[in-house]
C-alpha cells in the first residue's frame, strides 16, 4: 500500500486525529524535515516558520569602534550555495504541506537574503499567497559600514495550503486591534529586546528571536482558540509562548538542545491570558 493510501485510510478512520493529540504542546527534538515526516497528515491549523536566512556571511561584521557585531553565524545558517538552500526550502515546505490541514495557512518570515526564494518555492509547491506583510522595525540595527541602506524591515509571506482553501482570517479582530480601521499589511514593532530577550551567559541566546507582539498579531489574525500551531524552527519558543497565552496549542520542532532547554524553561512560566484580553495588543502600535 502506498504512503498516500495509508494517509487516506488513517484520515478516514480518525487515527490521524487521535495521533495528533500526542504531539500537542510538545517540543520535538530533531531535524525539521525528518520530524515532519513522522507527524500525521492534515493535522495542523497554522504554521509559523522562521527558517535559516542563508546570510552568506564572509568574515565578521565590525562596528566603527572595531567591536564585533554578534550576528547569525551559526552552523544552521550555512549552506553550500543557492541550489543547496533551495533544495532545503522545497523539502521542508513540501513536508509542512502534508501536515497542514486543507484550510490551513502558513506564515514564513525572512530577509532579502531568502524571502524571494521562499516565495517561489511556495508557489511552485501549490500554496496560494494571500499577503506579504512588512514588519517595519522601530529600532533596527544600524548599517555600520555606510555602504547600503539600513535594513529596517523583514517580510512575512502568508499563504493558504490551496488556492480554494477556506482559511481563517479574523477580520474584525484585526480591526479591533487597529482602532476599528482595516489592518494594513505593514506592521510596526520593535525588535526583541529588554527583559523579553532571552540571555545565555550574559549574551542574547538566539540571534533572531522574534518579538511576542509580532506572533500575537499573526495568531490572532489566522487562528481560533484550541487551534494547533506548528513551528518547524522553534528556536527559543516564541511561537509556543504566544500560543499558550492565547489558548492555542503548539508543536515545536528544534534541533539545537540548548534552544530546547531555554524554550522549555520559558514555556513553564507562561500562563494563558483571560478570554476577554484576547484582543489586547502587547505593545502600542504606531499612530
Amino acid at each position: 500500500m502506498s504512503l498516500k493510501m495509508i494517509d487516506k485510510k488513517k484520515r478516514e478512520n480518525g487515527s490521524d486525529s487521535n495521533e495528533s493529540l500526542r504531539f500537542r504542546n510538545k517540543i520535538i527534538s530533531g531535524d525539521c524535515i525528518e520530524v515532519l515526516q513522522t507527524l500525521p497528515s492534515d493535522a495542523v491549523d497554522m504554521v509559523f516558520a522562521d527558517p535559516p536566512y542563508n546570510l552568506q556571511l564572509n568574515g565578521g561584521l565590525l562596528r566603527p569602534n572595531n567591536s564585533k557585531v554578534k550576528g547569525v553565524d551559526d552552523a544552521w545558517d550555512r549552506f553550500k550555495d543557492f541550489e543547496d538552500y533551495d533544495k532545503f526550502t522545497f523539502e521542508w515546505l513540501r513536508a509542512v504541506k502534508r501536515v497542514l490541514k486543507p484550510d490551513g495557512t502558513i506564515w514564513v518570515i525572512g530577509s532579502y537574503h531568502n524571502i524571494f526564494r521562499v516565495g517561489r518555492a511556495l508557489q511552485d509547491l501549490g500554496y496560494w499567497i494571500l499577503n506579504d506583510v512588512i514588519w517595519r522595525k522601530s529600532n533596527p540595527m544600524p548599517n555600520f559600514r555606510g555602504r547600503r541602506f539600513t535594513n529596517a524591515h523583514e517580510t512575512i509571506i502568508w499563504a493558504s495550503r490551496e488556492k480554494n482553501s477556506k482559511y481563517t482570517f479574523n477580520y474584525d479582530s484585526m480591526k479591533a486591534l487597529n482602532d476599528d480601521i482595516q489592518m494594513r499589511s505593514d506592521w510596526f514593532f520593535p525588535i526583541c529586546s529588554g527583559t523579553e530577550r532571552l540571555k545565555s551567559n550574559g549574551e542574547k541566546a538566539h540571534p533572531t528571536q522574534k518579538p511576542e507582539a509580532l506572533l500575537h498579531r499573526v495568531l490572532i489574525a489566522s487562528t481560533k482558540p484550541e487551534d494547533l500551531v506548528l513551528d518547524p524552527f522553534f528556536g527559543t519558543g516564541t511561537t509556543g509562548a504566544v500560543a499558550k497565552k492565547l489558548g492555542r496549542a503548539f508543536i515545536g520542532v528544534e534541533q539545537d538542545s540548548s534552544y530546547i532547554e531555554l524554550a522549555r524553561d520559558r514555556l513553564m512560566k507562561v500562563k494563558k491570558i483571560a478570554d476577554d484580553e484576547f484582543l489586547n495588543s502587547p505593545t502600542k502600535r504606531e499612530l
